[in-house]
């Protein structure tokens, strides 16, 4: 076994992290860091961020540079990867705010003294005048090994987790311009990109983009009808047991969502930042350490969990755009194993996003960019091609269709019918244009398909709509139908949404329609079994409790079981989520393989030289017991 003190990127990733290889662009950014060079990291969550600066500030700490700073945005994060360091046998710290001043000062000794090996620190406490007075110390000493600025996407207007603390960052660069900076983000599309470049100071660095491409999510978006209900089939037949996040766009319904869910027997729990602060410590804590928690919650939650085996991920509601839409689906299958990502939509979710882009009092120049970014997911949710092909390209990566992906989206696994609704269109926008003329009414979606539908409701009477011309011209469209048609025609912008009573406006935009001069070709709603309409692809419907990553007789099932247990117990023993100890791959890898000794322990993945020392015996024992 190579020398713990080595300096090799490939020995400390063995020795340390116990793999035996690096992925994808893994190794060249370790190698740019390790050599001094500055550089920006486009990686999928799951694809392997920490490591691309852990590496590296190893490395540089085995060759007298001193200590790494990490500027992360989430207490929860510093205290897994501090945990998970550890636990590797790296010396690591944080400071925040859940310290008391003598552990801050026992931490701050030992980074002056250059024994850390890595320090994260929030944005706001990195360039207090105490902290930077202590980097100055540092750096003049030769102590300060490199930046990494985690989550990067933060420093952009226009990225979609904006935090200001993160716009004095560029005082590094300034102050330190020597010391090498990487900053990460999974999420970034052109814009956000630049945006990052230009306010880190990034302009040298050198741009490292993996694929987007997450092959063992599988993507799906249903029509809202009960969206409840819809959720509640979606887990009983798919996910019974498993770990998942439900985002919800308010509060409001974020409590009433895990209340329901909890009433129909789902292990489901609320977060969200109106939630006193030991609640939301304590159903993290729940949802990270315990299994086949569902976490309900506002995009207050998630961002830097780093929970492994969160198998599926919901929306109730429609995301700002594709970047949250990615990164909050990106939490789902972080090992690598199938993972759903799942969304109910439907017209009110663009009304309302609409509305909130309209209302906020940010410059135009920012409204419309988030209208761009809006009508982006937009035509992803509406889709009736591949929606992996679809996602991809907005990141400027090209793929193939699914259809033969061993988990396809819904659209590849269940092609859509289409109609062409271009006359439907226009039997609308008549209709409204028709309530303008009569004395500049204005109505929403649900009487317009009345009037369409020629309903003799009693709004129609009152208002004498039954005479108008186009009462009655759409009565061949259903319902569901009419619903698609204005959903698309507001994602279009060719309508908009007005007001308290979200009443329906022609945009001059729609004179082209009128006049038949632009095709719409539309989804027709699905008419898919509901119980098979989620089904993964080639999959029957899971039964209850999570199987192992990999194929394990009954015997290896019975290994894997103790080896869990005995993990648990060491977990707790640590305060530590068990996926911190070890990941379930290597648990399956080890009741499958059956190593009989410490050097064939050595060579299963995850295993590094520190947790051998620590753990290899009792992993011995168990599997031997068994």
């Amino acid at each position: 076994m190579t020398s713990t003190a080595s300096t090799s990127p490939i020995a400390i990733l063995h020795d340390v992290f116990g793999y035996s290889a690096f992925r994808g662009a893994q190794a060249e950014v370790v190698d740019h860091l390790i050599c001094g060079g500055d550089s920006l990291v486009l990686m999928p969550t799951g694809g392997g961020k920490s490591l691309c600066y852990q590496v590296p500030a190893i490395a540089r700490h085995r060759a007298g540079r001193g200590v790494a700073l990490v500027v992360s945005p989430l207490i929860a994060l510093m205290h897994d990867q501090v945990g998970a360091l550890e636990e590797a046998g790296v010396r690591a710290a944080f400071l925040n705010s859940t310290l008391l001043l003598p552990e801050t000062q026992k931490i701050e000794r030992e980074m002056m003294s250059g024994r850390l090996v890595l320090l994260y620190v929030a944005p706001e406490r990195l360039t207090t005048p105490r902290m930077l007075a202590q980097l100055d110390s540092l750096h003049e000493r030769g102590l300060l090994s490199l930046f990494a600025i985690d989550e990067a996407h933060c420093v952009s207007q226009w990225g979609h987790d904006f935090r200001e603390d993160y716009l004095a960052l560029n005082l590094l660069h300034e102050r330190y311009p020597d010391v090498p900076r990487i900053a990460l983000t999974a999420t970034a599309d052109d814009l956000t990109r630049a945006d990052i470049i230009e306010r880190l100071a990034l302009s040298e660095a050198r741009v490292f983009i993996s694929s987007f491409d997450r092959p063992n999510i599988r993507y799906a978006v249903v029509e809202k009808d009960d969206a409840r209900k819809q959720l509640l089939r979606f887990i009983h037949d798919e996910h019974e047991g498993d770990a998942g996040i439900v985002y919800c766009q308010s509060r409001k319904k974020v409590d009433d969502t895990a209340t329901w869910l909890s009433g129909e027997g789902v292990n489901a729990l609320p977060y969200h930042a109106g939630l006193d602060a030991a609640v939301r410590r304590r159903h993290q804590d729940c949802f990270l350490r315990d299994e086949g928690v569902v976490m309900v919650a506002t995009i207050a939650f998630g961002m830097g969990i780093d929970k492994p085996d969160v198998r599926f991920v919901a929306h109730m509601d429609l995301p700002k755009n594709i970047e949250s839409y990615y990164q909050e689906t990106g939490r789902a299958g972080r090992d690598g194993q199938p993972a759903d990502a799942w969304m109910a939509y439907g017209l009110a979710d663009v009304v309302n996003q609409r509305r909130m882009i309209d209302e906020s009092p940010a410059a135009e120049e920012f409204k419309r960019g988030q209208r761009g970014k809006l009508d982006a997911l937009l035509a992803l949710a509406e889709t009736h091609d591949c929606r992996r092909v679809r996602l991809l390209s907005y990141f400027g990566e090209k793929s193939a269709a699914c259809a033969a992906h061993q988990y396809a989206c819904d659209n590849c696994f269940h092609p859509p019918a289409t109609w062409d609704a271009t006359e439907a269109a226009r039997k609308a926008l008549s209709c409204i244009y028709r309530f303008y003329q009569n004395r500049g009414q204005r109505f929403g979606a649900v009487h317009l398909i009345d009037v369409l539908r020629g309903k003799s409701t009693e709004k129609v009477a009152q208002y004498g709509h039954a005479g108008l011309s186009t009462f009655g011209i759409g009565a061949e469209v259903s319902e569901a139908q009419w619903r698609v048609v204005l959903r698309q025609l507001i994602a279009l912008g060719y309508l908009r949404s007005e007001g308290e009573y979200n009443t329906l406006e022609l945009t001059p935009s729609a004179r082209p329609v009128l006049r038949g001069e632009v095709q719409l070709l539309l989804r027709q709603p699905s008419t898919v079994p509901k119980r098979t309409a989620g089904v993964r692809a080639g999959k029957p419907a899971r039964s209850k409790g999570k199987p192992p990553p990999l194929p394990l007789n009954e015997q290896g099932l019975a290994r894997f079981a103790a080896l869990k247990a005995w993990r648990a117990e060491v977990a707790r023993e640590h305060n530590l989520p068990a996926y911190v100890v070890f990941h379930d791959a290597t648990l399956a890898e080890m009741a499958q393989g059956v190593p009989g000794s410490l050097d064939a322990l050595a060579q299963v993945s995850g295993i590094g030289a520190k947790k051998l020392e620590a753990y290899g015996r009792e992993i011995l024992r168990v599997l031997g017991g068994v």
